[in-house]
């Protein structure tokens, strides 16, 4: 591993470097300046995804304030997203130019202050401006922090740090809405906003200690791909808009096709280009012929859709059906959060002793079994069984996690990590947004044919059939124990 420019403790600095595990076989610990490094990194996902969540509690707000359509204040939230798609790809170039620690600190910089920015917007037009700009930083600070994570914790550690860290990640999607509503009823909507500008800067000070900085690639790797990025960003920006069309407007719609269609050509045209500019290209595609990389991104993309297809059903059933309000949906959810907070927790710590085929193998089938019961709305299922139902869903979701993640950066080199994170941090976005798509238009055409509670449950059966097909790479994940396969 490259050794870092600016050491950390001794004791990190060994376990960074891939010090030994200790000679009886036991796990190498998790020393305190791993666990700082660690938390720090996580407290630029937990911004963005609050932040995601909570605007969209608060757009009606916006809208009143500045008297704008919904038709326009939807690009408060598809700007933002469409920033994200575009600059994801250049992840592991930015590191590798400028170093991860710098890159990481100067995303999370520029999302705080596009917050500020979006507090203090005049109109509807400047707010979207200035979401795009949030998002432009906010694309950037989860695959490089990941990136650090994993140069930092070296391979024999990776479950458990994965583990660790996604356990405050998952109850942000709970708090958003919940923070949200609070916000707009006891506050004024820009302080959805205005809320992350302390966060980031105590984000800032504390990467600034605990983060350490790792020596930059060679020249090769720090040059640019002009072209690929002309065509992979444009090529992502295209499909994800596409996708977010969708519910709105149909995939016969004339803007759907062609930005889908224009899409696809600009990603097949950067597959070409990838193929034969291989090692340097924006997205090294050399890294899919690796069969855990390969299997565990595929599942990530997989993965991607089922969860945010279902994220975008569950709250919108509470509040469309059970007429709940935003607070209240926000606390409805929490079941599957603490469901996937206690499964991470001991999950983890068997990552980095188990095979990881068993353990995703598992939490998918958690996640369908949590999954069923919400395909029964239209019966009128009790209250309880769904509760239950979203623990089990949860613990699903919290046990597939970090094998998932340690999988994909075992099978990469540590000066491949920063590509790699921007590779599969890029196609679970665009797994998202497909999965989105796709319930959105069942969702549509099931309420105009059924009651509204058996319209959700019609559309559930999609969602347990996006989760089902994540089986098919789960089956490729290694059936061996950690250090038994070569990387």
């Amino acid at each position: 591993m490259t050794a870092p420019s600016r050491a950390p403790a001794p004791a990190s600095a060994a376990a960074s470097a891939g010090a030994p595990a200790d000679p009886s076989g036991a796990p190498e610990r998790l020393d305190p300046a791993l666990l700082k490094t660690s938390f720090v990194l996580v407290l630029g996902p937990i911004l963005a995804l609050l932040d995601t969540t909570i605007v969209g509690v608060g757009l009606d707000a916006v809208a009143r304030d500045f008297g704008a359509p919904v038709t326009t204040l939807q690009w408060v939230s598809a700007g933002y997203l469409l920033a994200i798609s575009m600059v994801m790809p250049l992840a592991g170039w930015a590191s590798d130019r400028f170093g991860a620690r710098t890159m990481w600190m100067a995303s999370v910089a520029l999302f705080t202050a596009g917050s500020a920015l979006c507090g203090l917007a005049w109109s509807a037009g400047s707010l979207i401006a200035f979401r795009v700009l949030q998002g432009i930083g906010g694309g950037l600070i989860q695959p490089i922090g990941q990136s650090i994570v994993v140069r930092a914790a070296g391979p024999k550690r990776l479950g458990r740090v994965f583990g660790i860290t996604v356990l405050p990640l998952t109850f942000a999607p709970v708090l958003g809405p919940v923070l949200g509503g609070l916000i707009v009823e006891r506050l004024d909507w820009r302080w959805m906003f205005l809320v992350n500008v302390p966060l980031g800067l105590v984000t800032l000070v504390l990467a600034a200690r605990f983060v350490p900085a790792f020596a930059r690639a060679g020249e090769a790797a720090r040059r640019l791909d002009v072209r690929g990025l002309a065509l992979l960003s444009p090529g992502l920006a295209a499909l994800v808009y596409g996708f977010s069309e969708v519910g709105t407007a149909g995939f016969g719609a004339a803007r759907v096709l062609a930005s889908l269609t224009a899409g696809t050509v600009l990603l097949a045209a950067y597959g070409i280009h990838a193929l034969r500019r291989r090692g340097t290209a924006l997205i090294d595609l050399g890294l899919f012929a690796r069969r855990g990389f390969a299997v565990a991104t595929a599942n990530s993309f997989l993965q991607g859709a089922a969860l945010y297809s279902s994220m975008l059903l569950l709250p919108l059933y509470y509040q469309q059906v059970e007429h709940a309000s935003a607070l209240k949906a926000g606390l409805l959810l929490a079941p599957q959060a603490l469901g996937t907070a206690v499964a991470t927790f001991y999950a983890s710590r068997l990552v980095d002793r188990m095979a990881p085929r068993p353990l995703i193998v598992t939490g998918i089938v958690l996640t369908l079994a949590g999954t069923v019961a919400f395909t029964q709305l239209g019966a009128d299922p009790a209250g309880w069984l769904l509760t239950l139902s979203l623990v089990v869903r949860g613990a699903g979701l919290g046990v597939v996690m970090a094998p998932g993640m340690a999988t994909v950066y075992a099978a990469v080199r540590p000066d491949e990590t920063a590509r790699a994170a921007g590779a599969v941090n890029t196609l679970n976005r665009v797994g998202g947004s497909l999965g989105t798509a796709v319930l959105a238009v069942v969702l549509q055409r099931s309420l105009g044919h059924h009651a509204p509670a058996a319209a959700y449950g019609a559309t559930f059966w999609w969602a347990v059939g996006l989760s089902a097909l994540t089986l098919v790479p789960a089956l490729f994940y290694s059936s061996r124990k950690p250090g038994k396969e070569a990387a």
